[in-house]
């Protein structure tokens, strides 16, 4: 579709303006990088939205989703799960606490260490992460339905290179 044919976003308005005022600048980083920020934002309220129906936030579901994903018996110390959800250690103890108070999850200690304390999904956490995780995928398949399958396979592709790129 020729340029003056398409749709116009708020990145397009705003990098007109800054063209408009400083014209001496290549503004075309603001086309990708605004573009990704202002869609972080609005993938991440739609997904709320979704978690909210099951009573979740974003972090709940991020470290339920880890322990269930990481196979039986849906169990990882605290630092696996620092390290899978890239959050801090202060942090994931809060996440766990919280959960653990929901019966999401429980503490449990691994044979001889004392110290070693697994975290693990309780039955209600399972059922719960099974339930959201269906949601879940479809709430990102309605998302991505404006792009064919060979566009999202492009697109995912083109964002993992970025992401490497960037040292992830």
């Amino acid at each position: 579709m020729p340029q003056s044919q398409r749709q116009h976003d708020a990145v397009d308005r705003i990098t007109s303006q800054w063209r408009d005022v400083r014209p001496d600048l290549d503004h075309s980083p603001v086309e990708v990088i605004g573009r990704v920020s202002r869609l972080s934002r609005l993938v991440d309220r739609r997904l709320g939205q979704n978690f909210a129906r099951f009573g979740l936030q974003d972090w709940m579901y991020d470290v339920l989703a880890t322990l269930r994903r990481s196979g039986e018996p849906y169990a990882l110390t605290a630092g696996d799960l620092v390290r899978q959800t890239m959050v801090t250690t202060g942090a994931v103890t809060h996440r766990i606490d919280r959960l653990e108070e929901r019966g999401l999850v429980e503490r449990t200690q691994t044979g001889d260490d004392r110290r070693k304390v697994l975290v693990r999904l309780t039955t209600e956490g399972f059922d719960l992460v099974e339930a959201v995780v269906e949601a879940h995928l479809a709430t990102e398949r309605e998302i991505l339905t404006g792009l064919g399958v060979r566009r999202q396979q492009e697109l995912a592709g083109t964002l993992r290179d970025l992401l490497l790129g960037m040292g992830d």
